[in-house]
């Protein structure tokens, strides 16, 4: 069974509560008898089996990313000698 978490607006007492998917949700405040709020949280997804990485989906040719070097950086001019 799933774990709720729910806020009073009023007092802003928080707690969490195990309820089944087929029970109502709570809409009275066990500390002030004010109106309940449900929170949502993210949720932790774990994904098991092939098609969920990055490279289960690329073609066998490999990365489109260029393994080549980048060009070097053009050098800087020489300060030119002195005349006397």
């Amino acid at each position: 069974m799933p774990t709720y978490a729910y806020a009073c607006k009023d007092c802003d007492h928080a707690f969490d509560i195990v309820q089944s998917f087929s029970d109502s949700t709570l809409t009275e405040c066990p500390e002030c008898r004010g109106s309940l709020r449900k929170k949502f949280n993210s949720v932790g997804v774990v994904f098991k089996g092939s098609g969920f990485y990055r490279t289960d989906s690329r073609d066998s040719k490999g990365s489109t990313v260029s393994a080549a070097p980048a060009a070097p950086a053009p050098a800087a001019p020489a300060p030119a000698a002195a005349a006397s």
